[in-house]
């Protein structure tokens, strides 16, 4: 089956306990608008599809929209020219000055793994990342978490709390269980936001084997 879309991808790591931004689908600009006046601006508006992957880098984004008129106005652009099978993700802006990137990968010799890391702009910079075996516990995903080389980044931060690592190790437990489905090939979280000190998944993206549902 291969990727699914944003909003099939949020659906499935919240069945497994992962945190993500507060989020609904909109099919057009008006519905889009609703969804934002609901959320609370600011937001975020993405096209979503199956075949929408790479977000960012197709210009397929728009962030920091504060008024109906923004996000009515990015919509309509999003939309312009999209292929069916397409709608749009409105979500809310989460603040914070950290982010992380997490998954589950398939190794070829070991299987299924977790992967934290730093993400954003840091993580191709600083390629600080580390593994553990899935599915994990709550002591291996600690350890997991110490791993990582840019200890500092994990402590108080411009005015923000430490990195709350038990609720980053549950985060990563909750990863290690979606290995225990046979059709879930991968998983991406990247970024996840470190907002007063806890990560929250702002994007995510999650390949299926082939005949899942």
């Amino acid at each position: 089956m291969g990727t699914v879309s944003e909003a099939r991808s949020r659906q499935l790591v919240e069945a497994a306990g992962i945190p993500v931004s507060p989020w609904a689908s909109a099919g057009d600009p008006d519905r889009a608008v609703e969804a934002a006046r609901n959320l609370g601006f600011p937001v975020a508006v993405k096209l979503n599809g199956d075949a929408v992957i790479h977000k960012t880098e197709g210009g397929l984004v728009r962030l920091g929209l504060a008024s109906p008129d923004q996000v009515a106005e990015a919509a309509a652009q999003l939309l312009a020219g999209a292929g069916e099978g397409t709608d749009l993700l409105v979500t809310q802006m989460v603040a914070g000055h950290r982010e992380l990137i997490a998954g589950l990968v398939t190794d070829e010799r070991f299987g299924p793994c977790i992967m934290l890391g730093l993400g954003g702009v840091l993580v191709e910079a600083m390629a600080d990342v580390a593994f553990r075996l899935a599915p994990l516990g709550v002591v291996d995903a600690l350890d997991l978490i110490d791993d990582l080389g840019a200890q500092t980044l994990l402590g108080p931060l411009r005015g923000e709390p430490a990195l709350d690592r038990e609720a980053t190790a549950d985060l990563l437990v909750a990863i290690g269980t979606m290995a225990d489905d046979p059709n879930v090939v991968a998983v991406d979280l990247n970024p996840l936001v470190v907002a007063d000190g806890r990560p929250v998944a702002v994007d995510a993206l999650v390949e299926l084997s082939d005949g899942a549902q």
